[in-house]
């Protein structure tokens, strides 16, 4: 394929090889966003920096910081998802009109200037401006990476990949978590040493991402959605086939792609982020309703209680009798767990489905959040009432509970909200759709990492309970409004998404209907059946039109009514 350069990967390497090569490079950007997030917890804690920023000052006595300035604190950290927020929807955009390599070599570009601006940084203002630019290429990077691995994944094993990178996720905090702790020993922890090179580690990476992306293979979903249908079809073949007998499962994949772009192109105009989030002109596409599913989920990922258990967390240690150095090393032994648990997604997501994953990991989060309270407050009473032992002993309960919870977390609802935006999303916006569930990320995240302090401050052990409530409630609101995606290819979601109603019951019933309407949108190898004649390997031609309605089987998309092409979607 002349189109293509020579020395991209996709020349050298076939099948689960070139999967698992661009599974790498891909998990390389979500290390970055994990080690990122992880960083300032430890940043914060420097004395040179907090000095240096004004918002605190150490205790002569404790050598522990005096927060004078909770407010320019937390606008320090929370500044970043403002910059996530706006850089998802630049990045959303580009990706799909210049594609998903190019989005993410910009991504990771301007996260290198961002990081090289905060390493660099001598007041809070230049501080602030440093970490609104990182934060803006990190947007770009989460809202294109995931894209471009469930764009190139096979249907069957989608889950398996993105939950392996958001193992570098967690890695990347505690990796993050661990620098930091080493480094808090360099000249007793006093030196501008201590801040700066945590933050100026994050360039490798980055850097290492920005020269490697380009010799990866574009999406050919992409490519076949902007009319570059033979490096799609060269890609897929080099992704689905070994090269030795050809099984037709590329070419049924790429006949996929090119149907359900026409279909996307005849349901529905062009769609921009304010047309998307209200679903104007969607049609039975309904990006309105998908928009608001992928946001709630990010955001609901926050309130189920994993930001608030990593706040409160060394209070807890610290309730279990465990002195400032020991507490240290158990928050960073609590990372690793965490890190090791996910890779239990890795193994079951693609079993149970994502609905399933999201369930057992409410129960059980729900479950450890209840008692890691119940057991901090009797802990906290008797430690008031002078009894140690018992004290030390309920304290001991609750940072058990700690640790089950991350490492629940870690096996559940750390993935799927990632995973889940990637997926759904009509092709001519995927892009698009996925910044959308960036933006409930960010917002969630901003939103809590302002509220968390003021919570704790007035309720202390007692906000573990509202986020223990929030797990209660994604149970019933995933049951019904939420989709299966497991074991579905990417084309087959619009069918999946085109009922006009809400309930998901209702959606299943929809997509079974359109199955048998349109067998040419659900022919993709993974169903054992295929668009290519075995013995004269040409494209079988299809019969039947191809339509979203599923009160018109046999209706074909260019003779679909004015009246649907212009109405609104429904949400």
């Amino acid at each position: 394929m002349e189109n293509i350069n020579r020395l991209n990967v996709v020349h050298h390497l076939r099948k689960r090889k070139l999967l698992i090569a661009i599974n790498c490079v891909a998990a390389l950007s979500i290390f970055f966003f994990g080690y990122d997030q992880g960083m300032m917890a430890g940043v914060n804690n420097a004395k040179d920096y907090y000095e240096l920023m004004g918002f605190a000052h150490q205790d002569p006595i404790t050598k522990d910081p005096v927060i004078t300035n909770s407010i320019l604190q937390g606008g320090i950290v929370s500044v970043y998802y403002l910059g996530t927020l706006i850089g998802a929807l630049f990045g959303g955009w580009f990706g799909d009109k210049y594609g998903r390599i190019k989005s993410i070599a910009l991504g990771a570009g301007w996260a290198v200037f961002g990081a090289t601006l905060q390493c660099a940084s001598q007041n809070h203002s230049w501080m602030i401006c440093a970490r609104l630019i990182n934060g803006f290429g990190t947007g770009i990077l989460n809202a294109i990476v995931p894209v471009w691995a469930t764009e190139t994944a096979e249907h069957t094993s989608r889950g398996q990949f993105v939950a392996i990178e958001f193992t570098l996720n967690i890695f990347g905090v505690a990796v993050a978590y661990w620098i930091e702790y080493g480094c808090s020993f360099y000249k007793g922890g006093e030196s501008e040493f201590v801040w700066r090179f945590p933050i100026a580690f994050q360039i490798f990476p980055l850097l290492c991402l920005f020269g490697m992306v380009w010799l990866f293979p574009e999406s050919p979903r992409w490519l076949c959605k902007v009319g570059r249908e033979e490096e799609s079809r060269y890609i897929l073949e080099r992704l689905r086939e070994d090269g030795v007998e050809s099984t037709g499962k590329a070419e049924a994949e790429f006949q996929d792609i090119r149907n359900i772009v026409a279909l996307e192109r005849k349901n529905a105009k062009s769609q921009n982020y304010l047309y998307m989030l209200f679903g104007y002109q969607s049609g039975k596409l309904h990006t309105g309703r998908r928009v608001q599913l992928v946001i709630w989920l990010q955001i609901m990922q926050e309130w189920i209680g994993i930001a608030g258990v990593t706040i409160y967390s060394p209070t807890i240690f610290g309730i279990a009798g465990l002195d400032h150095q020991t507490v240290g090393w158990v928050a960073g032994l609590n990372q690793i767990t965490y890190t090791l648990s996910t890779l239990v997604c890795v193994f079951t997501l693609d079993r149970i489905g994502r609905r399933w994953t999201l369930y057992w990991g409410s129960v059980v989060q729900g479950i450890c959040l209840f008692l890691a309270g119940g057991l901090s407050r009797v802990s906290i009473d008797a430690k008031d009432a002078g009894n140690a032992a018992r004290a030390q002993k309920f304290g001991g309960g609750a940072v058990s509970m700690v640790f089950l919870f991350t490492m629940t977390f870690g096996a559940t609802w750390l993935t799927v909200p990632w995973l889940y935006p990637a997926e759904i999303f009509p092709l001519e916006v995927r892009a698009r759709g996925n910044a959308w569930g960036v933006v409930g990320w960010s917002i969630g995240n901003g939103w809590l990492t302002l509220l968390c302090p003021v919570m704790f401050k007035a309720l202390n052990e007692k906000t573990l309970y509202i986020f223990a409530a929030c797990n209660v409630i994604t149970i019933p609101m995933v049951y019904c409004l939420y989709p299966e995606s497991n074991q579905r290819t990417l084309e087959e979601m619009n069918l999946l998404f085109a009922a006009d109603s809400i309930w998901n019951w209702d959606a299943e019933r929809n997509y079974r209907v359109l199955v048998e309407q349109n067998p040419e949108l659900v022919q993709a190898a993974g169903r054992g059946q295929s668009v290519v004649d075995p013995e004269t390997r040409r494209v079988r031609k299809t019969s039947r039109g191809l339509s979203l309605d599923a009160r018109g089987v046999g209706k074909s998309v260019s003779e679909e009514s004015p009246d649907n092409e212009k109405a609104a979607a429904k949400f």
